[in-house]
């Protein structure tokens, strides 16, 4: 066979062999999220949240090693563990853990692959530090960096880029505030995606794309994010990141 053919074919090949992984994460996502572990109020946020679109867009597969950060009562990691665990991936979970969320979520069938890391620090409390493991394929924060402030926020992202490996990607989903609004209390846990980029950029990310997933028209950006009407139906960026 000519080289050329030869190359050819062995593009095909590794395209099929691809798409036939994507799908198979993508059925275990589907699964995962209709799984039994699951609270009723946790479906409900679904149509909102849109977990399966979300995870699709930040390029999950089921033998990646994942890092989710804060993951509060655990809404993804109730998806994230059974698809990483079902195959040959791997979960941690670092910052902000409770012991609800450690004697209670981690137990739940499904989650025996995952573990936990750098404990001893909360949102509040985010030095310059490394997380104690890396080679991470993948690493998600849901709704976290508007709690740091600029610097706490710059000592979590460097320690992200130095978790990730080469190629490895961060995923952030989080509260929209309009692009260079003053800072008022109303707005005070909302985020200007514009600066984000900026920030994540200068710290060597390759700024890959964005999704309108979560984009909320209907939120007009000067509200605090707890308001009744507004909380749980905020817009919010969906962004991804690369590792050079």
């Amino acid at each position: 066979m000519p080289q050329t053919l030869l190359s050819l074919a062995l593009l095909f090949v590794s395209a099929q062999l691809f798409a036939a992984e994507a799908a198979g994460t993508r059925s275990l996502i589907e699964s995962a999220i209709q799984g039994s572990i699951r609270e009723p109020s946790e479906i409900a946020r679904d149509s909102n949240r849109k977990p399966a679109q979300a995870l699709d867009f930040f390029g999950l597969d089921s033998s990646m090693k994942v890092l989710e950060l804060s993951p509060a009562s655990g809404y993804w990691s109730k998806i994230l563990g059974p698809v990483l665990c079902s195959e040959a991936g791997q979960l941690v979970f670092a910052i902000g853990l409770s012991e609800t969320f450690k004697s209670e979520v981690m137990a739940l069938p499904g989650l025996e692959c995952t573990s936990t890391i750098n404990e001893e620090l909360t949102l509040l409390n985010v030095p310059e530090f490394s997380f104690a493991e890396a080679d991470f394929d993948l690493i998600l924060t849901f709704w976290n960096l508007h709690n740091l402030n600029v610097e706490r926020r710059n000592h979590l992202n460097r320690a992200v880029f130095e978790a990730l490996k080469s190629g490895g990607v961060y995923g952030i989903v989080d509260h929209t505030r309009r692009h260079m609004q003053p800072d008022n209390r109303a707005i005070g846990r909302r985020l200007d995606p514009v600066l984000v980029i900026k920030e994540l950029t200068g710290l060597g990310f390759q700024f890959e794309d964005y999704s309108p997933l979560h984009y909320h028209p209907e939120d007009d950006l000067a509200q605090e994010v707890g308001t009744p009407g507004i909380r749980g139906n905020t817009d919010r960026f969906t962004l991804k990141f690369r590792k050079p």
